[in-house]
């Protein structure tokens, strides 16, 4: 196995654990391509028949699978090292991040090849790779946040101070579909001074054990930060147990909006910190002076991973004078996605999951009077029809009206596959009351990620920017999914983020605000 074996790591070593089980990755284009006898092999290498020495090139590595011995054991090196921890400096916490930032570039070329073993499209893997260092990660993003950790006053007679304070151990339950990604946005929060424990999920563990053993870890332990800053393994959702736990403070919590609230009532019945990064169903406005090419780019986007990531446009409002050429454009657009093995370039369409439900959606919408103008099928990785295949074709629907239009649940739910509406209002009398309809459907949608609008009119663009009061982030003639340094990436209210929910810097989200007075014996030193 190209990647070995990766044990948990806690309070600063590898642990293995009694009676170790093991979780293997076996890529994606094995099991696309024989996927019966590719997931027995899993199986059997997983119960330890087979010696993995004998399994071939399909498997890349593996992880230990954690019980509940040493799930514990990471909460306590964790607590453990909250004290040490906190004591750093802010400026040697901060250094660190820079220096974690650039080993994860020179660490990019293994991370994309496990990320597509994984089945991340290769060309998304590098895109990503390539971006953490500069956005989440970024010295814009950090020193940012750094600054919002604390504010000096003086009154002639005391010193006065406003900061943020660690919330102590913080707890990261990346989701399967971004595991890695997500898991290293929410490490940010260590650098506010909270020690960190993050769960990998077992059918994507390799990529965020690999970051955290060989990216994170190496560069806390050459600066001499206390074991137990940070710890990972892989296994089975433990949140139940973080709940209970006398050691936890925060948990960032990734999962549907369902889920996603009943856990965010748990957690402050038992007194933590809910930090909600839940679904996204965001809208892109392209209004009638739009330039519709880039519009067009960006709202394909929504394909990425055949729709089953959270921070692309999953509906589109167009304007009335310019939705017929839109749709042809991205008809014409769409047609050009085709469905591939992971580690083709090019490639951004992946095996659907939720099939059943994509036509489900879909004859909803049609039985309501949408318009299916392409797509529709199941295809094969060969682009071809079937009835059996792993990939839905590139799909778009015509929604007539804003009124009922989130009758459909396409329009009102998040959805997991490419089905993207595009909703067209009725004509207006005059445009104002158009921009006001349209003002009110994007602020009335009940998840709050992000939204885009496309206009070329500053009068618009400002209606927009003092009008859109939904979403966590919102783009005005930008990419949609793009990250950004500086700008939160993640986050949202309502069911994105839950009630507490707002633009998300992991850093300052994991801290709380103190008032401190402080008034100083005569010719005591102010440190």
């Amino acid at each position: 196995m190209k990647f070995g074996v990766y044990p948990a790591y806690i309070g600063g070593r590898d642990v293995t654990g009694e009676n170790a089980q093991f979780v293997h990755t076996i890529t994606a284009r094995a099991l696309i391509e024989d996927t019966f006898p590719s997931l027995g092999l899993k199986r059997d290498l997983d119960l330890g028949v087979i010696d993995p020495r004998q399994a071939g090139d399909s498997v890349v590595g593996a992880c230990v699978v954690a019980d509940e011995a040493t799930a514990d054991l990471a909460l306590e090196a964790a607590a453990l090292a909250v004290p040490a921890w906190g004591r750093v400096p802010l400026a040697d916490r901060l250094e660190i991040g820079h220096a974690i930032a650039r080993r994860l570039q020179e660490h990019s070329d293994p991370l994309v090849e496990i990320l597509v073993a994984e089945g991340m499209p290769v060309s998304s893997a590098q895109g990503m790779l390539m971006g953490i260092p500069y956005t989440g990660w970024s010295r814009e993003t950090l020193e940012f946040c750094a600054s919002q950790l604390e504010f000096r006053r003086t009154d002639g007679v005391r010193e006065m101070v406003l900061r943020r304070v660690p919330d102590g151990v913080v707890c990261i339950n990346p989701p399967q579909n971004a595991a890695m990604v997500n898991a290293l946005n929410g490490l940010t929060a260590m650098l506010a001074g909270n020690t960190v424990v993050v769960r990998a999920p077992r059918g994507v563990a390799l990529s965020c054990m690999y970051a955290i053993r060989e990216v994170v870890a190496p560069v806390l332990e050459e600066a001499g930060a206390p074991a137990g800053t940070v710890n990972a393994f892989c296994g089975a959702p433990v949140v139940d147990k973080w709940l209970a736990s006398e050691h936890v403070n925060d948990v960032i919590y990734f999962g549907g909006s369902k889920k996603g609230l009943e856990f965010e009532r748990e957690a402050i019945a038992a007194g933590k910190k809910p930090i909600l990064e839940l679904a996204g169903n965001d809208c892109c406005v392209v209004w009638r002076d739009a330039d519709l090419d880039a519009a067009v780019d960006t709202i394909t986007q929504f394909f990425m991973s055949s729709g089953q990531i959270c921070s692309v446009p999953n509906q589109v409002v167009a304007h009335p004078a310019i939705a017929d050429e839109l749709v042809e454009r991205l008809v014409e657009a769409t047609k050009k996605i085709k469905p591939g093995y992971p580690d083709e370039v090019g490639v951004v369409l992946t095996p659907v999951l939720g099939v059943d439900w994509f036509y489900g959606c879909l004859g909803e919408a049609l039985a309501k009077g949408a318009k299916l103008v392409h797509g529709g099928h199941r295809l094969e990785v060969d682009g071809t029809q079937s009835d059996t295949g792993f990939f839905v074709e590139p799909s778009i629907v015509r929604v007539e009206g804003l009124q009922g239009a989130r009758d459909l649940s396409v329009v009102r739910d998040e959805t997991f596959f490419p089905l993207l509406p595009v909703i067209v209002p009725d004509v207006p009398t005059s445009d104002d009351d158009l921009l006001e309809e349209v003002l009110a459907f994007v602020n009335s949608n009940a998840y709050h990620l992000r939204n885009s609008v496309w206009t070329t009119s500053a009068e618009t663009i400002d209606r927009f920017l003092s009008g859109v009061t939904n979403g966590g982030l919102l783009k005005i003639n930008d990419s949609h999914g793009a990250f950004l340094p500086f700008l939160p990436n993640q986050g949202g209210a309502g069911l994105t983020g839950g009630a507490f929910g707002e633009a998300n810097h992991p850093m300052l989200r994991s801290t709380r605000l103190q008032g401190v007075s402080v008034v100083r014996p005569e010719g005591a030193q102010t440190p």
